[in-house]
């Protein structure tokens, strides 16, 4: 079992910044790849970032490259994503996610621990 916790959403304005933390408990953290999802109201969830067990390789959705950044600390069990000029359509809940399964990062049937979310609100 793996643990994970969503922290750092709130409302914001466009072109303002947010970081969004996951603390995950239960397993090796390192062992994993993880990623970050969105769900806005209405719509599917949606693949936002991946990153590596290591870190050292990072994926995006075009929506967000240039603009969003996901990290880890494996010695503290986190990831973040750093999310800059964010806009309206960013607005969603965002959930992060363990990659165990490999089945694509951008494919969430590979993603088999899911946090709670946490909301993202952008005004215009």
């Amino acid at each position: 079992q793996v643990q994970l916790v969503e922290s750092g959403g709130g409302l914001v304005q466009a072109g303002d910044s947010l970081r969004l933390s996951c603390a995950a408990s239960g397993r090796t953290f390192s062992n994993y790849g993880m990623g970050w999802f969105r769900q806005a109201q209405g719509k599917e969830r949606g693949f936002v970032a991946a990153i590596s067990r290591s870190g050292g390789n990072t994926y995006y959705a075009d929506s967000v490259k240039g603009r969003f950044t996901i990290s880890r600390d494996n010695a503290k069990n986190t990831v973040s994503l750093q999310m800059n000029s964010l806009k309206p359509e960013d607005t969603a809940v965002y959930y992060c996610a363990v990659d165990e399964l490999r089945l694509g990062v951008t494919n969430p049937k590979g993603y088999t621990y899911w946090g709670q979310g946490t909301q993202v609100t952008v005004s215009s």
